[in-house]
């Protein structure tokens, strides 16, 4: 089991909040500029409450900072946890290029 330093962030989170495609839609639709539960609402045929419940997600994976004023509650996007799940999979992806790169150069030797 890898421990997660304090501060770390929690890819299992980030993944799993990743893993829907609504929760990735409202996260498009925060990259521009914050917008309110009822504005990240609109262009989905979910309820509400089903809105509110991904939203929640997303801040538990600390993907986004709700922020409440009066009865409006407008949800900013934090890059920074994506950045961290970037990383972790730009890492991987080296690791299989230099892999396949490498059978592809066995491959050929071998046509040869």
């Amino acid at each position: 089991m890898v421990e997660r330093l304090p501060g770390d962030p929690d890819l299992d989170a980030i993944f799993k909040a990743l893993a829907h495609p609504t929760r990735r839609a409202l996260i498009e639709q925060m990259a521009a500029e914050p917008k309110s539960v009822s504005e990240l609402a609109e262009p989905h045929d979910v309820s509400l409450a089903a809105i509110s419940k991904h939203l929640r997600v997303l801040e538990e994976a600390g993907l986004i900072e709700v922020e409440e004023d009066g009865r409006v509650r407008r949800c900013y996007l934090d890059a920074a946890p994506l950045s961290a799940a970037f990383g972790w999979l730009t890492r991987y992806r080296v690791l299989w290029e230099d892999r396949l790169d490498s059978l592809a150069n066995h491959l050929e030797i071998e046509d040869q």
